[in-house]
């Protein structure tokens, strides 16, 4: 007689099988961007609402567009378009028209994503691809920065949101430099404190160091990210500021400076840690975490732009296949291919 429940049950491998599900990873980073996206609220108010909401729904429109009908549930399921515009739209000025932040979330999914054959299958990270697009096009308009508004200016909104498209946006609000661009260009300092708390110019989601941090440190607890990726960038770019510091401290910032300004912290934890775009081997996290924290600083102190994350980004992320080539750990059993 057959039974139902066999006390012997055989199976192929693999036998171990990980609880985390796509779905679930990307939930956990929403999460985790969720207090990022309160304070970009309340430091710039509704108008950082509406770029969200813009940005978002152009790259789920997307994703939905490019997927064929039989998929298109499943695909927009897994959270990863959602995401991709979100942490578009945090990297992005305050005052940025709308219809820029849109393109820029059609190009992030269209580009970066589904031409590589959907989610999987990119080579870089496809939220950077999108600011990359945009800041290649339209530089002056990713290059105009605010001043925080506050609880109080909630509702004031800025004309240039509202510009017609391939039209010159025109500011109402007062322009006011990043902490990047004022120690670049006039080497004046900011209070850790205020970048800590977030009360600075910059992109929505970059200005509070403080939240950042502690995003990060719930991914980690949840082993959402793998944690020699932002311990590589912050040792890399914490030791090489301090050398540049103690060579000339009037020219370079000091090594908190360097950590907890621009967009280092939000592409540490939530970009250069995507899956799909990073080594999978702890030595080649280790390279990869290493190659992004020495690019950024090279590329602020001594580049063209105050900012360099997402150049250090995106050509780490060339060098991702590269990397994992060199770092497979030896098969048990052969002998080490010579080169």
């Amino acid at each position: 007689m057959a039974s139902k429940d066999p006390h012997l049950l055989l199976q192929s491998a693999p036998m171990l099988r990980q609880g985390l599900t796509t779905p679930q990873a990307m939930r956990d980073v929403l999460y985790a961007l969720t207090p990022i996206v309160l304070a970009a609220l309340w430091f710039f108010g509704l108008g950082a609402l509406l770029l969200l909401l813009v940005s978002v729904a152009g790259a789920v429109l997307t994703e939905w567009v490019f997927t064929p009908p039989e998929r298109r549930r499943e695909a927009l399921a897994d959270n990863s378009a959602a995401l991709t515009g979100l942490l578009l739209a945090l990297t992005l000025p305050p005052a940025l028209p709308l219809w820029m932040a849109f393109l820029g979330a059609v190009v992030a999914v269209g580009l970066g994503k589904v031409i590589w054959g959907g989610l999987g299958g990119n080579l870089f990270n496809p939220a950077l691809v999108g600011r990359a697009f945009l800041l290649g096009t339209f530089p002056i308009a990713m290059t105009t920065w605010v001043s925080p508004v506050g609880p109080d200016g909630f509702f004031d909104l800025s004309s240039s949101l509202f510009a017609l498209p391939f039209h010159a946006p025109a500011y109402d609000a007062v322009s006011s430099a990043t902490p990047l661009g004022l120690m670049k260009f006039q080497q004046q300092g900011t209070d850790i404190s205020r970048l800590l708390i977030g009360n600075t110019s910059g992109s929505l989601g970059e200005t509070s160091g403080l939240l950042l941090v502690l995003g990060g440190l719930y991914l980690w607890l949840r082993r959402d990210l793998d944690w020699r990726i932002p311990a590589g960038i912050f040792a890399a770019a914490g030791l090489f500021s301090l050398i540049l510091f103690l060579v000339d401290g009037s020219r370079f910032p000091n090594p908190f400076f360097t950590l907890f300004s621009g967009g280092l912290l939000l592409g540490a934890i939530y970009m250069a840690t995507d899956p799909v775009t990073s080594p999978v081997t702890p030595r080649g996290a280790w390279i990869f975490g290493l190659g992004i924290g020495l690019l950024a600083v090279l590329i602020r102190m001594f580049g063209g732009f105050p900012e360099g994350m997402m150049y250090a980004i995106l050509l780490m992320n060339a060098a991702t296949p590269l990397i994992d080539r060199y770092t497979q750990p030896r098969v048990f059993g052969r002998k080490e291919r010579s080169r």
